[in-house]
Formats: C-alpha cells, sequence, structure tokens
C-alpha cells in the first residue's frame, strides 16, 4: 500500500496504452504514491488492481477533479491513449459544464487549443499538470540513429519533405505525422492517429524504395503535456506499410518501449532517426509533388 507523501500522491489520468502503466511503475519505483482516473473505453481496469481509482467517462470531468481532491492529488499526469468523443457524445457532468462554459469555444478546437484550456482549468482547479518525462526521461532521444539500417540519400530527401508538411499541418494544429516516399506525400495524419495512417498508406506506395514516417511537435505544442508517442506498434505498421524508416523529433516524441522499437527495426532493416528538424529544412527533392 502507498504510503503518505509530503507532496501528496501523483495523480495519473490514463487513458490506453502502456505509458499510464509506465509512468505507475516509474512512481513505485521512486517510492512516490499515485492514484489513478481511468478513462472508460480506454484503460482497463483490471491493470489497476490494488490502485486507489475511479473509472469515469471522458465527460465527468467534474468528478475525477472532487476525487482527485478528496486524494489530495494536486501532480496530474495526463498520459495515455484516448480518441476525442464528439460534442453530442460528450454528455458532460455538471462541473464539466461549467468548466466548458468557461473555455468556451477553445473546447471544440484544435487538439493544442484544447489541451491548453484544460490545462489552464486545472491550474486554476490548484493542480500542477505535468508530462510523463518527468517520470520516465528514458522515453525520449537525443539527436541520432537508433539502429542499425540508416536512411539512404532518398530516404533523407523524403524526411525534409515530410519535416515540410508537417509543420505546415502543425501550424493550423490538424496533426503531427506524414508519409512520403520518392517525394511524393503517400498521407498526413489528422485526427484518426499514426496507426490509421500507416494503415491507409500501404496501399499507395509506388515501386522502389520505401517511404519514410515524419513525426514532429505541432508549433508551440506544450513538450511538457502533450507530445507524439511512438512504439513497437509503429514499427510494426511502418514495416507493414513498406516503409523504410521513420524520423521523429530529437527530445520531442514519447518512446513507449525504446528497446522493443530498435529491436524490430533492426530485424526488419527499417531505421529509427532522432532529428532536430531544422536541420533538414530546404532538403526536400526539387519538384516533389503531392
Amino acid at each position: 500500500m502507498n504510503q503518505p507523501h509530503a507532496e501528496g500522491p501523483v495523480g495519473i489520468v490514463a487513458g490506453g496504452g502502456a505509458m499510464p502503466l509506465q509512468v505507475a511503475a516509474a512512481c513505485r519505483a521512486t517510492g512516490r504514491p499515485y492514484v489513478a482516473v481511468l478513462l472508460e473505453g480506454f484503460a482497463r481496469p483490471g491493470d489497476w488492481v490494488g490502485v486507489p481509482q475511479i473509472a469515469i467517462r471522458l465527460g465527468a470531468a467534474g468528478a475525477a477533479i472532487d476525487w482527485l481532491k478528496g486524494q489530495g492529488a494536486r501532480q496530474l499526469v495526463l498520459v495515455g491513449d484516448i480518441r476525442r468523443p464528439s460534442i453530442l457524445s460528450l454528455r458532460p457532468d455538471a462541473g464539466a459544464a461549467r468548466h466548458i462554459a468557461r473555455i468556451g469555444m477553445k473546447a471544440f478546437s484544435g487538439d493544442d487549443t484544447l489541451l491548453s484550456a484544460i490545462r489552464q482549468v486545472l491550474r486554476e482547479e490548484g493542480f500542477d499538470p505535468v508530462g510523463p518525462t518527468r517520470f520516465l526521461a528514458e522515453a525520449q532521444a537525443p539527436s541520432g540513429l537508433l539502429t542499425r539500417a540508416g536512411p539512404s540519400a532518398m530516404a533523407l530527401s523524403d524526411i525534409a519533405r515530410g519535416v515540410a508538411v508537417v509543420r505546415a499541418l502543425g501550424a493550423v494544429d490538424v496533426g503531427q505525422g506524414a508519409v512520403v516516399q520518392q517525394g511524393l506525400v503517400l498521407g498526413v495524419e489528422a485526427i484518426e492517429g499514426t496507426d490509421a495512417l500507416l494503415a491507409r498508406v500501404g496501399g499507395l506506395r509506388r515501386d522502389g524504395p520505401g517511404g519514410v514516417l515524419v513525426k514532429l511537435v505541432k508549433p508551440g505544442q506544450d513538450r511538457e503535456v502533450d507530445m507524439p508517442a511512438l512504439g513497437p506498434r509503429t514499427v510494426e505498421n511502418a514495416v507493414a506499410a513498406g516503409l523504410s524508416g521513420i524520423a521523429f523529433e530529437a527530445e520531442g516524441a514519447l518512446l513507449l518501449d525504446r528497446a522493443g522499437m530498435v529491436e524490430r527495426a533492426n530485424s526488419a532493416g527499417l531505421f529509427l532517426l532522432a532529428i532536430h528538424p531544422d536541420d533538414h529544412v530546404g532538403a526536400a527533392t526539387a519538384g516533389a509533388a503531392t
């Protein structure tokens, strides 16, 4: 059982995937107590047996805030996969409706605008929202190659093209990724997410050298709380789509299982490259078309 802690327990607001559990494991390793808000339809209660917890739907933010305050949690980690609901399906409780009224149209804008508003609400409620990297420093990678295979000259050109495209997407708060092959943009990421993007572009690939997935932080995106995430499943899907590699922003992407990603990529001959985007600006293939 968690012991009392001077800073109180960490409140893990858990979506799906492995990263919420990795944050929990890091808390245990350092002796930091934690409690969990499990988002229904995403986090699995069976993974949190023995942990003080509440399961809520996304619209029940008021109940979650009250419960977290009752648990003495002040530092919150919003982590894990979620799919944003439609406005009609949200069904906010009284507390959530009050916050939505204060946020106004930001609640129905792009992800960055919404997340910024949510963080502001949490701070006004006395919480300190932080990112998972506070607990998982190893989930980020410095600039450089992680795998035995490296990018070809064509792949480097595709990375530069992808950087330009993803930055344009991010500037209008649309997505964080794109797939480019031989200068052609096979697909861009929007609300469907990376896995769906990779599934879609598999049938669009051209003959010849495989394409590259490029994942970047959006311009102005809060790196503390909201960063693009990659994991072994991303590598599997990239292999299935016939890509030659994945380029992601150095110290700007969360690697859900770095060792597992590298092992699978090495076995498939895929490269994983952490980049500083500015180093790749202006190197795209001349005359490439979308």
